[in-house]
């Protein structure tokens, strides 16, 4: 069989979403909702939703509406049919009946629900029926979380459910595990359990929702939303319904009972409204004073809301959890009783909910963006530190198996549910070389791999040393973390800048050019595989590479404005370069810099590969992957294909126009200065990109090399480093996290 048409019905939260990554594989899709006039909403919203759900909005195009009374007969040509309606079963029962009547006899059919069991979907139907019938759990939102769970019984037919594994993988970019027909699956199971125990323990052990959140964030390798950060997001009335679903569903010595029972707090909270960002607020709420938003924060036993405080641990970016549970402070206590219970309650899961306990694993970093999952952070703390540490604990059986074998190193194969070769399986096998702080290296086959390592892998001298020392082989600049890079570290900068030592800053970014330089004119191929954040440094690096191979939720782009510099690292030079070889740069000698000036000083992104090229972050000779798994191999690919006749680019020359081009950019910031889109810093900033992408001191006769152009790219950074405006921004935007209009 084949997937070319889908219907989707229900065109909620869920439904819309499954629709939207259906959009993006180019399969047709009809959704369908109870009347035309909800579904045309749910396809409005698709195509205005930010962020984006499309990779590119023309694909809006592949979804066709409609209602269940009219329309229901197009699900006769239907290859696959989602249900994904209200958690309601009668209402459910009664739709199965409808679809099983009126489908094709080859078609696939299969709910998203997460909480109601596979034997109470399927209860009603033939053998024959159940046979095509799953489930397909989809995690919100749909296009950028990696976990699709299938649950299937032993009457399914196996072909399709395989095909249709292989289609979510191939074609919608899925991590797809295979799940057995237990309460919540594998994610949901322990994820939702987790942030029961991370709030139940909070609040017990007396700590603020900003300390909680503190802990049970990225020092545990969990996104920085923390617990009641999460509950926010995801809704504080949805999650009550979960809970309630799981209690209902679980057996009565199922220690999830503990952590799930009604909270006083939170049944006050959703029958006020206080329901999470959809609402009028939660946990944290967004309040206005004195004309200016504040983020407070709900106090736990006053119930009170108060200004949200920062809290410093006072621990470094890397993930330590023995050094975290061994504090001798509060947080500590906070996160051996969370870490423990978590990985006690995933190890009592094994084998009657699952067999492969790396599945766990997976499902929390597909599903939950976890760096590592219980296992992982079993294997990290020890199994011998971690029986031993709290005689009180009970251990499970699993774990009793692990310590009587007396060794901390028990993890098998790592995401065992694709064929793929990925790059966790790789780096498994592939040899170490010497590392640093900010990147590992390793060798694999022909071609080595640099992987950065740092808080969100922000670059700083060692990461660009790694570089450097890796491209003596064929390289793929690739990593497991959610970003590839979020750029420059600007702590890294910023320690200089306190200290006016800014000719160690111009020494650091000389480095970073020369890195690139050496990528880009190595005699071996260099390939960047990039996910999520590729912006600033990061795109610096994959411009100057010889391909890109990326993932297609990237998010591209040259910020730096934002933070009062400019990109340094290349970045500037190299996108006037690409835009200086299109047509309308040769018949115009100023439109490459104006075009370049737009992009950079608006600081500009794409939010997939898309929707860069246009920008010209990336060329038609990249590739753009729907499935993350698959980056790996398709770089791999790259360089066995081209490493036989691989030549170095030659290097650029540039001929600009000076002050001719530079006099109209500085029209333009004129003008928008005047309609206050700018203020005095921004035409600041404005000027020194403008006197870089017009060749400085030069005029149109004259030849600059590519080393002139780093050299003036260079001396702006220097000089707006040194200003009090661009530091006020960069120290705003490290604290907020938002960019700062000065």
């Amino acid at each position: 069989m084949k997937i070319n048409k889908t219907v989707v019905i229900g065109s909620g939260t869920m439904g819309s979403g499954i629709a939207a990554q259906l959009c993006n594989a180019d399969i047709p899709v009809t959704l369908l909702d109870l009347t035309t006039e909800i579904s045309e909403k749910a396809k409005k919203k698709i195509f205005e939703s930010r962020p984006p759900l499309l990779i590119d909005k023309n694909k809006i195009n592949n979804i066709k509406t409609g209602n269940i009374k009219e329309n229901f007969n197009t699900i006769k040509d239907a290859d696959w049919i989602i249900e994904a309606v209200v958690e309601r079963i009668d209402i459910k029962h009664n739709l199965y009946e409808k679809i099983f009547k009126n489908r094709k006899k080859e078609s696939i059919i299969s709910s998203n629900t997460s909480t109601i069991p596979l034997k109470i979907l399927s209860e009603k139907m033939s053998s024959e029926d159940k046979k095509d019938f799953c489930i397909t759990h989809f995690f919100n939102p749909v296009r950028y979380m990696g976990l699709l769970e299938i649950v299937s019984e032993n009457i399914n037919d196996t072909k399709k459910i395989n095909y249709l594994k292989s289609f979510c993988e191939d074609s919608l970019g899925k991590g797809v595990i295979l799940c057995k027909d237990t309460p919540g699956f594998l994610g949901n199971r322990v994820g939702v359990y987790a942030m029961q125990v991370a709030m139940t323990e909070a609040i017990k052990m007396k700590l603020s929702i900003e300390e909680a959140d503190a802990v049970f964030g990225r020092p545990m390798g969990i996104p920085k939303t923390g617990v009641f950060g999460l509950y926010d997001l995801i809704g504080i009335d949805l999650m009550s319904d979960v809970l309630k679903s799981f209690l209902k569903e679980l057996p009565v010595k199922d220690v999830f009972h503990e952590v799930a029972k009604e909270i006083p707090l939170v049944k006050n909270l959703i029958e006020t409204g206080y329901t999470g960002r959809k609402g009028k607020g939660g946990f944290y709420r967004i309040n206005k004073k004195d004309g200016k938003k504040v983020l407070e924060a709900i106090n736990l036993n006053t119930k009170d809301y108060f200004k949200s405080k920062k809290i410093d641990l006072e621990i470094g970016d890397k993930v330590d959890l023995k050094s975290l549970v061994s504090r001798n402070d509060k947080y500590g206590n906070y996160a051996w009783s969370v870490i423990s219970k978590i990985i006690l309650y995933a190890s009592s899961l094994v084998p009657n909910v699952t067999k492969d306990y790396n599945n766990i694993d997976e499902a929390m970093r597909l599903g939950f963006n976890w760096s590592k999952g219980p296992f992982e952070m079993l294997e990290e703390l020890g199994v011998k530190f971690f029986v031993e540490k709290d005689s009180k604990l009970k251990i499970t059986e699993f774990i009793k198996k692990l310590y009587g074998k007396k060794s901390n190193t028990f993890y098998g194969e790592r995401q065992i549910y694709t064929d793929l070769e990925t790059l966790g399986k790789v780096k498994q096998l592939a040899k170490v070389k010497k590392g640093n702080q900010s990147a590992n290296i390793y060798e694999n086959k022909n071609y080595k791999i640099v992987e950065f390592n740092t808080k969100a892998n922000t670059l700083d001298y060692e990461s660009m040393d790694a570089l450097r020392r890796a491209s003596d082989q064929n390289l793929i600049i690739i990593n497991e973390g959610m970003q590839f890079s979020a750029g420059v570290n600007l702590n890294y900068v910023m320690d200089f800048a306190k200290e006016k030592n800014w000719k160690e800053i111009e020494k650091f970014i000389l480095h970073f050019q020369m890195t690139c330089k050496k990528l880009k004119y190595s005699n071996n191929l260099v390939i960047s595989a990039p996910s999520g954040l590729t912006l600033g440094g990061g795109e610096e690096v994959c411009i100057q590479s010889d391909y890109v191979v990326a993932h297609s939720n990237i998010v591209m782009g040259l910020v730096e404005t934002l933070v009062g510099l400019i990109p340094a690292g290349g970045g500037t030079k190299e996108l006037l370069w690409r835009w200086l070889q299109t047509e309308e740069a040769k018949k115009n000698p100023d439109f490459a810099s104006e075009k370049v000036f737009d992009i950079i000083g608006y600081g500009k992104t794409a939010s997939s590969p898309i929707e860069a090229l246009p920008f010209q972050f990336l060329l038609k000779k990249d590739k753009s992957i729907m499935n993350r798994n698959k980056l790996l191999s398709v770089a791999e690919n790259l360089i066995n294909e081209k490493k036989n006749n691989y030549k170095p680019p030659k290097e650029p020359v540039f001929k600009l126009s000076g002050s001719q081009a530079r006099d109209k950019m500085h029209v333009t910031l004129e003008n928008i200065f005047k309609e206050k889109k700018i203020l005095e810093h921004g035409m600041e900033v404005g000027k020194k990109l403008a006197f870089v992408l017009s060749g400085g001191n030069t005029t149109i006769d004259k030849e600059l090399s590519e080393d002139d152009m780093y050299f003036l790219e260079r001396e702006a950074f220097i000089q707006l480093i040194q200003m009090e405006k661009t530091q006020a921004r960069i120290k705003h935007t490290l604290s907020t996290g938002k960019p700062l209009v000065n």
